[in-house]
């Protein structure tokens, strides 16, 4: 069968979308269109009509048409199935099959009519598969734009911080400001300010007006206070307030919070050859604090990019999966690529070349060749498990043990992060693995560990205890790392000129990353 368009028009054969998959000028399918409800019979309950040169296949779909037309010669059955699957996936993109929703769905439709039919040729797919595959966006995409949000949310988060601090400022420089010009009388200014570096209350022993003053209190000027006229109850009170706001500002033997710098992330160091393929995997995962799996999502793709136009004519044999994930786990192919019984299943196949033996890969910009996405709550897909054991010691404090474990040994692990959220106070840390800090913008603990591989800092633990008895307070717990290797095991043998003669030098790039990554 070779199907020439696929389109959706009107009752008067008015075009509302239409997809060309041989070269046809626009003029052409116009003419095409308009003429075709002008050849359906009164009455009929045919679906297909003819005309000397081309055979239109319809279907009704409310007030239009949906309709493929294709040559004479074509296979009217299998047209007729790969009408049905057309207007499937329309139903299933639109609310309601109207030309409003139709044009607002226009993108999404040609992108879905592609999926079902490539230079005028059936592609075996069927509904299901078509939603996996528009379901699948840019990873690096995706995670530019996670990285933005989060930037945007931190950027907030340090505006309302120093918006707070100013006003506590402001509010204690009225405070000092009222005790000050109460007690001092008609002196004009104060000469003892303290030093901005200093991290202790400075505390006098005698006078209530030169009580404690706070360490970071910005200086103020004599000439704006009101000389005393206040009583010694007023004098009293304003002294009070002042000695009662002091410990606030500064308390003393305790860990200062500051703002972290954001944490660079892996950059591989590979050389890049003629021949590079980038192979990129995004993971999704929430565990339960309780143990098991309640949710896993990974996401994969592989990109070909070559440089040498000398070497576009080659073919990649793949690496065969170490394990069998079954049915969880189903592979897309670029419709251009041969596919074999495998790829038919949705599985992986032993190599990735060309259909058309005479054409040749595009040379100077990369080309996702294979998709794929694991689903499942197998708990052996888990790259990393996390226990988080907080336990109240009865005293108003809970002592919290965590603890990791490298669970795929295809993986290694760089600047793995486990942040755990804390209730008001700080952690007093015992032993632990790696590095910590508080972040004061989500006021929670940041465990870091630069690397973790089956020969280095394969699992780690840490302890801490804090202020508060409520377990639920350090959940959830996020995970985040990047990782060198596929965590389903895809990667690239070898490659070879595509009738296998000679081996050709490449390079390759294989990393898997954290969208989310939770423990609830």
């Amino acid at each position: 069968m070779v199907v020439l368009a696929a389109s959706i028009c009107t009752k008067s054969g008015k075009p509302v979308i239409s997809r060309q998959f041989r070269d046809m000028p626009k003029s052409r399918i116009e003419s095409l269109l308009t003429s075709f409800p002008k050849l359906i019979p009164a009455g009929s309950q045919h679906t297909s009509v003819e005309t000397s040169d081309v055979r239109y296949v319809y279907q009704p779909l409310e007030d239009l048409y949906i309709l493929i037309i294709t040559n004479k010669a074509s296979n009217i059955l299998q047209d007729i199935d790969t009408l049905h699957l057309f207007a499937r996936v329309t139903s299933d993109m639109c609310r309601s099959a109207d030309e409003k929703e139709i044009h607002r769905n226009a993108f999404e439709l040609l992108g879905a009519f592609d999926e079902i039919v490539s230079l005028g040729y059936r592609e075996q797919v069927n509904l299901m598969q078509i939603r996996s595959v528009l379901e699948m966006e840019s990873h690096e995409e995706k995670i530019q734009e996670i990285i933005a949000r989060n930037k945007e949310a931190e950027a907030k988060e340090e505006l309302k911080r120093r918006a707070k601090q100013l006003e506590m400022q402001r509010r204690e420089q009225s405070r000092r400001t009222q005790g000050g010009s109460s007690n001092m009388g008609g002196i004009s200014g104060y000469s003892s300010v303290p030093r901005f570096e200093v991290s202790e209350p400075v505390r006098a022993p005698a006078s209530p007006a030169v009580s404690s003053v706070p360490a970071k209190a910005p200086a103020f000027k004599g000439s704006g206070m009101k000389l005393g006229k206040k009583g010694k109850q007023s004098d009293l009170i304003d002294a009070l307030g002042t000695e009662i706001a002091t410990p606030n500002t500064s308390i003393p033997n305790t860990p200062v919070r500051a703002v972290s710098p954001e944490r660079p992330r892996f950059q591989s160091n590979v050389e890049q050859e003629s021949v590079h393929v980038t192979v990129r995997e995004q993971l999704s995962l929430t565990l339960n604090q309780a143990g098991g799996l309640k949710s896993l999502s990974l996401k994969g793709d592989l990109n070909l990019l070559i440089s040498d136009p000398s070497l576009n004519k080659i073919k990649l044999a793949l690496l065969d999966l170490a394990d069998d994930y079954g049915s969880d786990l189903q592979f897309k192919y670029h419709p251009n690529l041969f596919k074999g019984s495998e790829a038919e299943k949705g599985g992986l196949e032993s190599e990735i070349r060309l259909k058309d033996g005479g054409r040749a890969w595009p040379v100077g910009q990369p080309l996702g060749v294979l998709r794929w996405k694991l689903a499942g709550k197998d708990e052996s897909f888990v790259p990393v498990s996390i226990n988080c054991w907080p336990t109240p010691t009865g005293d108003g404090t809970t002592e919290v043990n965590i603890e990791y474990e490298l669970e795929s040994d295809r993986l290694t692990l760089h600047d793995l992060t486990i942040s755990i959220p804390l209730p008001d106070g700080f952690p007093k840390v015992g032993s632990h693995t790696g590095s910590y800090s508080v972040d004061p913008s989500t006021n929670a603990l940041v465990w870091s560990i630069p690397l973790v591989s089956s020969d280095s800092n394969k699992s780690g633990s840490m302890e801490f205890t804090i202020d508060g008895e409520d377990a639920t307070a350090f959940f959830p717990v996020s995970v985040d790392f990047t990782a060198e290797g596929s965590l389903v095991g895809v990667g690239i043998d070898g490659v070879t000129t595509a009738d296998g003669s000679e081996p050709v030098t490449f390079s390759q790039e294989v990393t898997c990353t954290t969208d989310e990554y939770t423990i609830v």
